[in-house]
């Protein structure tokens, strides 16, 4: 690729990411994203995945760092977190994005395959940002080639979605998903407890459960989830739950003291408050912000 990185994922984006937004592709397991302005730095939780963009750039803020992607870099996580992001975009450069969701099992099948012998690391922080190699950009380009044909998503869309897994596992930082890939690692551990938790987020669970779940001791257990997720278990409970709530608000229109049983909050007055400090704005007001957003969108 004599241009490397080219224009080409921006240009095959331009006709693909069709909304405002995240959108959905032929495949279940990517998604466009396209911005048409600016957003300043807030809450989001990013699910895991291989983020790779055609244009425009995002800065995401975990604790005390800052990792930025864009057409040079990608950006991968191998365990969900609870962020803060900001956008730069304009109309007439609007931020073009796909992301790729991280299949466990499949990269379970990868990891076997390749016969990876490496010892993966006790513990590896959950997101990082890392530069686009020329292989990886020319599998994203024939993926979204793919996804503009039917036919093509069907026959040869998951191939090419494996072979991307495979080309980050074997990437310059290709450890992390190894390990929290590996069951009796330190990361698979904390891996696993942070399925729980986006499974059971509503129900009571404190952090001496949490750490017998990992098979760990309380203070062991600290140490490890913060590594992995830069905050601690109840934080991360916190933030994790609050999101949920403010979905179900912006999209079923649920009430603020309804939406907060659902999430876990016995108090609908903490609720309020803790949504206030970590959104900042009131629930009411961030609800009616979202409806106005969801019909000025579509």
């Amino acid at each position: 690729m004599d241009n490397f990185p080219d224009r080409r994922l921006a240009e095959l984006l331009q006709t693909l990411a069709i909304g405002e937004g995240r959108t959905p592709s032929r495949l279940d397991s990517v998604s466009f994203f396209r911005a048409t302005r600016s957003q300043p730095r807030a809450p989001i939780v990013y699910e895991p995945s291989i983020i790779i963009v055609g244009q425009g750039r995002k800065r995401v803020f975990l604790g005390e760092q800052a990792l930025s992607y864009d057409p040079n870099n990608y950006l991968v996580l191998s365990v969900p977190l609870p962020l803060e992001c900001e956008t730069v975009a304009s109309l007439e450069e609007p931020l073009l994005a796909v992301s790729i969701a991280v299949d466990p099992a499949m990269l379970g099948e990868l990891l076997m395959e390749i016969e990876d012998t490496e010892q993966a690391p006790g513990l590896v922080q959950g997101i990082y940002s890392t530069p686009l190699t020329e292989d990886l950009s020319c599998a994203a380009e024939r993926l979204l080639e793919c996804l503009a044909s039917e036919r093509d998503s069907r026959i040869l869309g998951a191939s090419i979605v494996r072979e991307i897994l495979y080309r980050v596992l074997c990437g310059e930082q290709g450890g992390a998903l190894r390990a929290v890939a590996a069951r009796h690692s330190r990361s698979g551990q904390i891996a696993r407890v942070l399925k729980r938790l986006h499974s059971g987020y509503a129900e009571e669970l404190d952090v001496e459960t949490l750490a017998r779940d990992a098979h760990m001791s309380v203070s062991n257990f600290h140490h490890s989830f913060k590594a992995v997720t830069s905050t601690s278990p109840l934080q991360y409970l916190k933030s994790l739950r609050l999101h949920k709530a403010r979905v179900l608000m912006q999209q079923q229109g649920l009430s603020a003291t309804a939406a907060a049983n659902q999430v876990g909050y016995v108090s609908a007055s903490q609720f309020s408050r803790e949504f206030k400090r970590f959104f900042g704005v009131s629930p009411a007001n961030d609800a009616a912000q979202g409806r106005l957003r969801s019909e000025a969108t579509g």
